[in-house]
Parts: structure tokens; C-alpha cells; sequence
């Protein structure tokens, strides 16, 4: 299996020194405008070359290099289920709710799914959801259901959501490693985000253990009964696990525990730096370039709106290099 991994994990611990560094974020922090920032993205190498330089088209482009990359090291993109999944779930919801309610599905699909949006609108709209994955295919018929029934559009996104967890923390339990670690922290942080949502609007018990999603590092029976009970009491279970430091981002705001989030991440994958024998490096890097798009859309986004700077720099994640 190790051998497997050499060549390519070499190509991309040389394709590490290419991620933007703390100099090269304090040079886009130190321009004026947006379009400064474009400019010396792409003077970097950044976006397609095609000289469509706006903030998404330039964003999409680095997310398509990113891929491609990989693909170019591995064929076997199943330890990569864990980061493709989300956008395949997502589009899943957009076509259950498009085919529910007779919606033209016009901009509502995210890239980078494993299965076309197209595939997944006419397994909604012919109800066989055989072509699916198993557990993706029994999710998507029931929320279909549901939401034909109900028309409840938030029943929907719990029961997929849920699923996609699942999906995450098999191929976590599948792969081991640095994939197992990273679907246990995205499990235990969604959890944390569902039971603090469902405390602030007085959802009841059912309701919130229906969303939660077991995992190793949390008892979601706990969760669910201190979000019923308040905020404090929830802050307070969450200080007695390895989130303590999550709870206190929370009493800050959402992004505060996003960040603290993605810079647990990053933390873990800095590891990888040193490893040639596994998995883990490839994946540690479409992470990093992740994060690096998004402290890049957060500079981006900050300049074209004129925040503050000092506002833009509370929201950025650290860096991989």
C-alpha cells in the first residue's frame, strides 16, 4: 500500500511549496482593492489563464487544478469520499426541492460531486433511485417522500445531511488515518452546530437527536438533552470534551467556531509534511488548498465589501506552509 503512495505523495510535498504563505497573505491584506488582489493572484499563477479574472471564475479555477492534480497521482479517489460527498448531497437536496415543488434547477448545483446533477434530477423526478449508492439511494427516497408529504424543506436537509455524515465517517472508518480523524472532527462539529441551532429555537428532543449524528468523541444523547436545556448548559457539557475551546468560539459567534474548526484541521494535516507511505499527504493537501481558496475568498469577499481590516483578519484560517 505504501509503495503505492511514494511517487505521488513526493509530487505533492513539491507541489507544497506553491501554497500561499503567511508573507503572501499579508501582500494581498496589504491591498486596497479587490481587483488589486486579482491582479497579484494572478501574477501567482492563480485562475484559468483564459482572462476571466473574476473573484468566483478565479476561485473555481484553483478548485479545478486542485483535482486535476490529483487525479494525475491516484485513480483510486475512494479515501476522497470524505471531501466529495458534501457537494454530492448538496445537490441531492436542490433536486429533491426543484422536483417537489416544479422549480427550474438554474443555478442551485455545486461542482465537484462525484455524480452529474443531471443524474441525480432524473432519479428524483422517474422516483428509481437504483442508480445511486445504496445508502445515498435509501436516504433519497425518503426525503423525497417526506418532502412530497410535508413540504417541509428542513425535514429534507436533516435526513440528508445525516446521511452524508454517514457517508463522511464510513470512508473515514474505511480509509483510517488522517481521513478517519478528519470525518470524526466534521461529525463532532456538525453535531455541535445542530444542537446549538436546535437550543436557539426551542426544538424539542425528538427533533434534535433525529439530527444528530453519533460519533466517538461526543454522546449525542448528552447533547441533545443539554440543548434542550439552554445554551449554558450545553457550553458547559461541551467543556467537559475535547471541544472545551469550541465552546468558547461559539460564546464568540458561528465564524469564530468555523475558524476554530478549519485551524484544528490544519493543525493535524501539518503532520502529513513528513509522511511518504500512505494516504494521508494527498489528502492533506486538497485540504490545504482548500483552505487556501477559502482565506483567499475571505480576502476577496472583505475587499470588494471595504470591511476593515482587522475584521478580515479574525476570519482567516492559518496557513499549511
Amino acid at each position: 500500500m505504501g509503495e503505492d503512495y511514494i511517487y505521488g505523495v513526493a509530487r505533492v510535498h513539491a507541489r507544497e511549496t506553491r501554497l500561499l504563505g503567511a508573507g503572501d497573505i499579508q501582500q494581498l491584506m496589504a491591498c486596497k482593492t479587490c481587483d488589486e488582489c486579482l491582479r497579484v493572484l494572478t501574477d501567482k499563477g492563480w485562475g484559468a489563464g483564459d482572462g476571466n479574472t473574476s473573484p468566483e471564475a478565479m476561485l473555481a479555477a484553483e478548485e479545478e487544478k486542485t483535482w486535476a492534480f490529483l487525479k494525475e497521482l491516484t485513480q483510486d479517489l475512494e479515501p476522497f469520499q470524505a471531501l466529495l460527498a458534501p457537494a454530492d448531497y448538496n445537490n441531492l437536496k436542490a433536486a429533491i426541492k426543484c422536483a417537489g415543488t416544479g422549480v427550474p434547477p438554474e443555478h442551485v448545483f455545486l461542482p465537484g460531486g462525484t455524480i452529474e446533477p443531471e443524474v441525480l434530477l432524473r432519479c428524483v423526478q422517474e422516483q428509481d433511485f437504483s442508480p445511486l449508492p445504496p445508502a445515498m439511494a435509501q436516504a433519497a427516497e425518503e426525503a423525497y417522500r417526506r418532502f412530497l408529504n410535508t413540504q417541509d424543506g428542513q425535514l429534507c436537509d436533516i435526513i440528508l445531511d445525516r446521511a452524508c455524515l454517514q457517508a463522511i465517517q464510513a470512508c473515514g472508518e474505511r480509509t483510517g488515518g488522517l481521513v478517519a480523524e478528519y470525518a470524526e472532527l466534521v461529525t463532532a462539529a456538525a453535531d455541535i452546530k445542530v444542537a446549538v441551532r436546535a437550543c436557539r429555537a426551542g426544538k424539542n428532543p425528538e427533533f434534535i437527536r433525529a439530527a444528530l449524528v453519533p460519533c466517538a468523541t461526543l454522546d449525542t444523547d448528552a447533547l441533545a438533552a443539554a440543548a434542550c436545556q439552554g445554551l449554558e448548559e450545553l457550553y458547559a457539557l461541551l467543556a467537559a470534551t475535547p471541544y472545551s475551546q469550541a465552546a468558547q468560539r461559539l460564546k464568540e459567534s458561528s465564524s469564530a467556531f468555523e475558524k476554530w474548526c478549519d485551524d484544528q484541521v490544519m493543525e493535524r494535516i501539518k503532520e502529513e509534511k513528513h509522511s511518504y507511505e500512505s494516504v494521508g499527504p494527498l489528502f492533506a493537501y486538497v485540504l490545504a488548498r482548500r483552505s487556501e481558496i477559502s482565506t483567499v475568498r475571505i480576502i476577496l469577499s472583505g475587499k470588494l465589501n471595504q470591511l476593515d481590516d482587522g475584521m478580515i483578519r479574525e476570519r482567516l484560517r492559518d496557513t499549511y506552509v
